[in-house]
């Protein structure tokens, strides 16, 4: 929708992880080369740990792309909270063997079997377990266990384990002081700072053909990365809808203002506080203003307005936020009404509609 008003070639802000929109940040840069050493060593655990968004995955997703011309096997799980036998499973069917119905010993038999064969093959196996934080003990040390395959002094198994931040309390527990001594490297991923925030968008802007149309301004990278925290996932999200909003209101330009309007609308779908609230965060003034209010600290100087006037203005505000939001909506059903018609009569986009 979007992309054909602003001349891009394709959405530049989907979520799903994708390596070809791969942003090399001070903090990506170096965990992907946490990545690449630990491939290099051919043994043990790298581990990368970041909040939820940061790019485990599109690192992980990027590095496979890149193995695709080496001798290289690799599987990927996404786990939930796997018990022991049901991890050795999973890496089990991840690799393509028989998994269902079988004991465990035929399980390790078959895993080592399989690596022993891509070994004479002269072909090294990766195994990357995502959301690692979500696993028990017990099954981390079966992940432990299976890096003791090896022939001489050649390990058959090497694992990378991706996590939330937890997941670096959850490997100092008792009883997994054998997996931490087979940690080859660890690094744990960041947000991006404010200037990355904005490397990022104009990078997958110009991966999609973009001329500096929209335009944004520096106050609006300001904004953004406030709402964001830098955390590239959320910019994802606040970036496709600020272009969905430009669209719709043909806007070329994007400036702090417009980034608030926006980010109002996402921060009151999603129940995360009132509108009244988001301006707070947005205007340092009013941010003051409620604190004081809260505290019961606000003075009413002679000849100024009551708190219930306020209290009045600030309700009246929030009414016309809220039309103005209704409005919006409005005109973006009737442009997805119109794509419709389009699309279903086979009318240009330049035909008129009656």
């Amino acid at each position: 929708m979007y992309e054909t008003f602003y001349n891009l070639s394709t959405k530049p802000f989907n979520l799903s992880p994708d390596p070809r929109f791969f942003f090399g940040s001070k903090g990506h840069k170096r965990a992907m080369s946490y990545l690449r050493y630990g491939l290099n060593q051919g043994e043990g655990f790298i581990i990368i740990t970041g909040d939820i968004g940061t790019g485990k995955t599109t690192l992980v997703r990027t590095l496979f792309a890149e193995l695709a011309n080496e001798n290289v096997v690799a599987a990927q799980l996404v786990t939930t909270q796997l018990e022991a036998d049901d991890m050795l499973r999973m890496v089990a069917a991840a690799f393509g063997l028989a998994h269902d119905r079988i004991s465990k010993a035929t399980l390790l038999k078959n895993i080592e079997t399989f690596l022993l064969a891509r070994a004479r093959e002269g072909k090294r196996v990766l195994l990357v377990v995502d959301e690692a934080q979500n696993l028990p003990s017990r099954s981390l040390e079966e992940l432990r266990m299976l890096s003791n395959f090896q022939v001489g002094e050649k390990a058959l198994l090497q694992s990378f384990l991706l996590g939330q931040e937890e997941f670096r309390n959850t490997l100092q527990a008792d009883g997994l002081e054998q997996l931490r001594q087979r940690v080859t490297a660890a690094y744990h991923l960041s947000p991006l700072d404010r200037d990355e925030t904005k490397a990022y968008i104009e990078h997958r802007l110009k991966m999609v053909g973009w001329k500096n149309d929209p335009q944004l301004t520096e106050d609006a990278y300001d904004g953004i990365h406030a709402f964001t925290d830098g955390v590239p996932r959320r910019v994802n999200t606040l970036l496709d809808r600020l272009l969905l909003y430009g669209y719709l209101e043909e806007a070329h330009q994007f400036n702090r203002s417009v980034v608030n309007v926006v980010t109002e609308e996402l921060s009151a779908e999603t129940s995360k506080g009132s509108v009244s609230e988001v301006k707070d965060n947005f205007d340092p003034q009013a941010k003051s203003r409620s604190r004081k209010k809260k505290a019961g600290t606000l003075s009413l100087n002679k000849g100024s307005k009551s708190t219930d006037d306020m209290d009045l203005e600030e309700r009246i505000e929030e009414l016309e936020a809220a039309m103005e939001g209704l409005k919006r909506a409005f005109r973006k059903e009737r442009a997805l009404m119109r794509q419709a018609i389009l699309l279903n009569s086979g009318f240009d986009e330049d035909d008129d509609l009656i």
